[in-house]
């Protein structure tokens, strides 16, 4: 199984790039425009979410099923995670990089998304839900867990409708590109 090396993967999002898998060849991606979620107090829960929070009808857990969740992401009739994609990410797992926060219930896994972490940014990738507000739940644990941590940058890559619910924006890549480099300060260390 052919999977991309997780320096390539790392070195890619510390410049902005991200990768998909379109027909078994994988494409690299810097959009014009960037969608972000933000962190600070324009993050925002919808009135009925807010309800579905309260009541909390899932168990929330971070990174206890990260292979059934990007299966799960990719459990769709027309996806761009196949099974390169799926071991590359399982690999930045396994060292420490890529995370997922999960919804669960007495049923199983209802939800989730995944994601990479460097520095104090978050790459969001994919999330999917099987139970109603699944996916939603995990994202509102997702922003509390980056603002506790001091996050600076939760990436979405391209802002959909359901994204923009949440309060999130589009911006241009140039000021995307300096909200990033602010985000992985000091992640290399200078030589002495």
């Amino acid at each position: 199984m052919e999977r991309i090396p997780p320096h390539v993967l790392l070195g890619a999002y510390t410049e902005g790039v991200f990768p998909m898998s379109e027909d078994g060849e994988i494409l690299w991606f810097s959009p014009l425009k960037r969608g972000l979620i933000p962190l600070d107090g324009r993050f925002h829960i919808p009135h009925g979410l807010k309800r579905v929070l309260r009541k909390q009808p899932f168990e929330v857990r971070r990174n206890s099923a990260f292979r059934q969740v990007i299966e799960s992401c990719g459990a769709r009739n027309e996806t761009w995670i196949d099974d390169a994609i799926i071991e590359s990410y399982v690999q930045l797992h396994e060292i420490g990089f890529a995370h997922s926060v999960e919804c669960w219930d007495g049923d199983g896994l209802q939800g989730g998304l995944y994601g990479v972490s460097l520095g104090r940014a978050f790459f969001g990738e994919s999330m999917f839900s099987l139970k109603t507000d699944a996916s939603k739940v995990a994202l509102v644990h997702l922003v509390e867990w980056l603002r506790e941590e001091q996050y600076l940058l939760l990436d979405t890559q391209w802002m959909t409708d359901h994204l923009r619910q949440f309060g999130g924006e589009e911006i241009p890549r140039e000021e995307y590109l300096t909200i990033l480099n602010e985000a992985l300060e000091g992640i290399y260390e200078e030589p002495l």
